[in-house]
């Protein structure tokens, strides 16, 4: 147990290595420690923002190689290489076209960095070709999609780990130890929550596609539009044709270290209130938003976002409250700490390397132990911290945020399946997308 006084004492690394934006991480690089058939390669696809969390992560593994860089837009890939020669030693080799790279024998996963309309139908294809899968959260665009991705990997036996990376902090852990060996009692509330300051994005005018872009890849799956100057390369998580808004976005993350906290899975009902408060442009989802979940047992969950407006000045960016009937955890990908009925602290912890927490690129130690877990299911069968089959489960809770937004009322469901009781309108929008001609996923 800690006093006060290391209650607030802030911890340092001890050791030497790579920095990149704060965070220190080992420097290692590839070399055979292993036996041939534990040489590992793997193909990074979408390059420009998440994708350099884990090809530094990748990197610190010593018998992981990065064969190919894989993205539409030539601008990206240029400016991916340039930063691959200066962080990682190397450079790969570039391929547009994801298919391409699925054909080549030599690549045993994929690590899936693109727009969240892409996540599903990639994995899939991904699993079909034979390969191992890293996907961003959230895993899916829509509901149906979930299905279909646990469906894959139960037909190809592929191992499928989503990138909801606090699952391998050791605080939390730590955190989920406590709270099963009653810590804190019987745990009842989760408190999850994020706030940033997002710009306007505008109104988009329809301009030529840059020559550096396949725009027709790029779009895959989702319905044709025309190209807009205010979609590509980041905005896109604001339209619904291709992204899933903010609760999707960072909401996963926290709603995920919720149900592992409480020990639930799908909800009986879901509540959201919300609307877009702050700019008049062309952002098609709330950007403020509250979502309530219960479940059985008397728990619930709770997700605050605030997009475009910080929550409260004196408050983290993101982060977690469990509450129960002893005593109260906060988390978040850095700490852990435990509070008495009080608020008077208890108990700290950190993780020994640190990690960005609102910043698109998210680079930090708990990339390294994901992708490491998921490597080490790879090789030795070892359990996947974030397996699709559970984290599917919290991406479901984000998307039925958004059809309970989108409802304007309560929503039942069926707590094994995850589907709407009481609201059929809601069920035929939502739940399966319109796919382009030719791109629907298919087992």
């Amino acid at each position: 147990m800690g006093t006060r006084r290391n209650f607030i004492k802030k911890t340092t690394a001890g050791t030497t290595g790579l920095a990149l934006g704060g965070i220190l991480l080992p420097n290692t690089g590839f070399a055979s420690i292993l036996g041939a058939n534990d040489r590992l390669g793997v193909a990074v696809i979408g390059v420009r923002s998440r994708a350099k969390a884990h090809c530094i992560a990748i990197h610190q593994d010593l018998n992981a190689k990065i064969l190919y860089n894989c993205d539409v837009d030539d601008t990206i890939i240029e400016e991916h290489n340039t930063w691959c020669r200066k962080n990682i030693g190397y450079v790969p080799k570039v391929e547009k076209d994801f298919r391409k790279i699925l054909e080549d024998k030599d690549v045993d996963a994929v690590f899936i960095a693109t727009p969240e309309h892409w996540h599903a139908p990639m994995s899939i294809m991904a699993m079909q070709a034979g390969k191992h899968v890293y996907v961003e959260k959230p895993c899916s665009h829509n509901p149906h999609e979930n299905e279909m991705l646990v469906a894959a990997q139960n037909k190809y036996g592929k191992k499928v780990q989503m990138g909801n990376q606090q699952r391998s902090a050791r605080t939390s852990a730590s955190a989920i130890e406590d709270i099963r060996n009653g810590v804190i009692g019987e745990v009842y509330k989760g408190e999850a929550y994020y706030s940033n300051n997002r710009g306007s994005i505008g109104k988009g005018n329809e301009i030529g596609i840059p020559k550096t872009l396949d725009w027709e890849l790029w779009q895959g799956p989702a319905p044709r539009e025309s190209y807009r100057d205010n979609v590509h390369p980041y905005n896109w998580h604001w339209f619904r044709t291709w992204g899933t808004g903010e609760i999707h976005n960072n909401g996963t993350h926290e709603i995920d270290i919720c149900r592992w906290a409480l020990g639930v899975d799908l909800p009986s009902t879901v509540t959201s209130f919300g609307g877009k408060y702050t700019y008049d442009d062309d952002w098609e989802f709330v950007d403020n938003q509250q979502v309530t979940y219960s479940f059985p047992g008397n728990k619930f969950i709770t997700w605050t976002g605030h997009s475009r407006g910080i929550m409260k000045p004196e408050r983290p960016g993101r982060g977690v409250t469990i509450y129960g009937s002893k005593g109260s955890i906060e988390l978040s990908r850095n700490f852990y700490k435990l509070y008495d009925l009080a608020g008077n602290p208890i108990k700290l912890e950190f993780e020994k390397t640190q990690s960005a927490t609102t910043n698109t690129q998210g680079i930090g130690g708990l990339d390294v132990d994901h992708v490491g877990n998921f490597f080490n299911a790879i090789r030795k069968d070892e359990s996947l911290k974030a397996d699709i089959n559970d984290a599917s489960i919290s991406t479901m809770l984000c998307h039925l945020g958004n059809m309970a937004q989108d409802a304007g009322h309560s929503l039942k469901i069926d707590s094994k399946t995850g589907k709407v009781l009481n609201d059929d309108a809601i069920m035929k929008k939502s739940w399966k997308r319109e796919y382009a001609k030719g791109w629907e996923p298919k087992l």
